[in-house]
């Protein structure tokens, strides 16, 4: 460690309160690269030095349904492992956990502090099974022969759990399981199981092939608008919350339950992307359940993103391929494919853009059509008129953006952006990760690491973006007028939030973040179709939201730049 440290921060350092050195942490961490490398950095050390210890079996479950100090420092350690870029490392450390339920003959009942831990932990193998991926380690023996041991031990709990009478124990790894057998599919396509444990192939993952149909009806949606030759709801299912186990963790049951439910309630348009955990074998599963003429329904929108140098040529042969790895998880069609592009510096993207429209026409089995995700105002008009002098059209539908009544950047450019070439936005953010509600109106401003407040990730994001857009006392002043306005209309705060939003121009939908088998919100989501604001109330919301005189909208599009720009300052 080099470097000086002045007294008077030193002695900050020391006396500061934990919640407050997380917040300091996470403002240097989102400097960017020059600061957050460092910062993983020396977490990497430290936990190296020397690497955390393989509990006991029997100091990790002494007691049936306790979560003991020892399982949760473990767990700890163990996250900290994946998150600091070495899932690798971390996989032995997973190994050893699950295989020390059987061990240890723990037991545990639905809804016991050991068993959400277990459904939590779920989450955990599927978050760093996704580290692995985006760190794509050598292909070697050695992983080959981890991953194996890590799907063995999932096998067995299993079998453990089996043993024992029936529904006494619910096994709680359904999700790593497949995430697991997913990525040994993708590292090593011709490994081979034991015949205890064989293999099942590519397809049987996303196509449920051993499980019964849902016997479901697709509701109608209330709204809906076209996206290139679909015609979809005006608010769709998002899946980021499946990225990690920090929203709660539901079991793959609890997770197919929800989305029928949302299906029956005409939610039939679902948002996810490549890195969100187990998003896409999630959907996969659950659409390839569905009987024919609702399967016909379902809107899966999903992405590619591309986060570095892709190190090679652009060929034809090399997009198909993304593309295919995209509808494998998802066990057939992706209707809308979303590109992220990592550095507008790196013109690739421009014939991976073209490439990729080719293939709405080429192989429409396997993409309808092809979005942006998180690209600024500029570049979403350089990728428009670089497709249509190669093309002689736009060949692009849409753009997916935070957008919200804290953050308006979008009305700057890319509203009119996106009219000129026909573009809808999908937008994100928009619920302001929970706080654009009545739970927090005459609420003190929460402490974004407080072990009593116990933010979720969105919130402690959407925490610093109402920072950026002015104090929390204005905060609480839109939330008195969102409210005052949704007492107008009968309905509730988040919905005039939402249908302020879907009354900006060139936004064809809301992306609902969806926590799957944890909590549900639909029926108080469809009372946004209930009513329309008129002038008057967007002329009052506007008025703090933007600003008087737009201010406030410009001063957060001058402090951050256009949309997306937060994304490509992390690289």
């Amino acid at each position: 460690m080099v470097g000086h440290v002045n007294m008077m921060d030193d002695v900050l350092i020391s006396n500061l309160p934990p919640e407050y050195l997380r917040s300091a942490l996470r403002i240097l961490v989102a400097e960017g690269a020059a600061t957050q490398q460092p910062f993983v950095r020396h977490v990497r050390q430290r936990l190296r030095d020397p690497d955390p210890e393989f509990v006991a079996p029997n100091l990790l479950f002494p007691r049936a349904d306790d979560l003991t100090p020892e399982a949760a420092r473990y767990l700890a350690l163990t996250r900290c492992l994946f998150s600091s870029k070495m899932a690798q490392l971390s996989l032995s450390y997973l190994d050893h956990f699950v295989a020390s339920l059987r061990a240890a003959q723990a037991t545990w009942t639905v809804g016991s502090e050991l068993h959400n831990a277990l459904e939590g932990f779920a989450g955990d193998i599927v978050q760093a099974i996704q580290a692995l991926k985006e760190s794509n380690p050598p292909r070697d023996d050695e992983l080959e022969s981890q991953l194996g041991r890590l799907r063995s031990s999932l096998l067995d709990c299993r079998a453990y759990c089996e043993a024992h009478t029936p529904g006494a124990l619910e096994y709680p790894f359904q999700r790593s399981e497949r995430q697991v057998t997913d990525v040994l599919h993708i590292f090593f396509p011709s490994h081979s199981s034991s015949a205890q444990s064989p293999l099942p192939s590519s397809e049987e993952i996303g196509h449920a092939t051993t499980l019964p149909l849902l016997e479901i009806s697709a509701g109608k949606p209330a709204e809906t608008f076209a996206l290139g030759p679909f015609r979809i709801p005006r608010l769709f299912n998002g899946f980021w919350q499946l990225s990690s186990p920090a929203w709660g963790a539901g079991s793959a049951d609890a997770q197919d339950a929800a989305l029928a439910q949302l299906v029956r309630a005409g939610f039939t348009a679902a948002d996810m992307a490549d890195h969100y955990g187990d998003a896409e074998l999630v959907y996969g599963q659950f659409r390839n359940r569905l009987p024919p003429q609702v399967k016909d329904k379902v809107f899966a929108a999903t992405k590619w993103c591309v986060f570095g140098p892709i190190g090679g040529e652009v060929t034809d042969e090399w997009v198909l391929g993304a593309v295919r790895e995209r509808c494998r998880r998802l066990g057939g069609r992706v209707e809308l494919l979303q590109f992220h592009w990592h550095d507008y510096e790196a013109k690739e993207y421009l014939d991976i853009l073209v490439k990729l429209v080719a293939l709405t026409k080429s192989h429409p089995e396997t993409v309808g059509t092809i979005g942006l995700c998180n690209f600024d105002s500029a570049h979403v008009q350089e990728a428009c008129e670089y497709l249509i002098s190669k093309t002689g059209v736009v060949g692009l539908v849409s753009n997916q953006i935070q957008f919200s009544v804290i953050d308006s950047r979008p009305l700057q450019q890319m509203c009119a952006a996106c009219a000129k070439y026909g573009l809808e936005l999908l937008t994100y953010g928009s619920f302001c990760g929970g706080f654009l509600s009545n739970r927090w109106l005459g609420q003190p401003l929460p402490e974004m690491y407080s072990a009593s407040t116990r933010l979720t990730p969105s919130q402690r994001k959407y925490l610093g973006m109402i920072g950026d857009w002015g104090s929390w006392d204005n905060f609480q002043k839109l939330l008195s007028k969102l409210s005052a306005v949704a007492e107008k209309h009968g309905v509730s705060l988040t919905n005039v939030a939402i249908r302020w939003i879907l009354q900006k121009p060139q936004v064809g939908a809301v992306i609902v973040g969806t926590r799957l088998g944890v909590t549900t919100h639909d029926q108080d989501n469809l009372a946004v179709f209930k009513f329309r604001l008129d002038d008057e109330d967007i002329k009052e919301i506007d008025g703090i939201a933007l600003g008087e005189n737009n201010e406030r909208s410009i001063a957060l599009f001058n402090t951050l730049g256009d949309c997306g720009n937060e994304y490509r300052k992390m690289h």
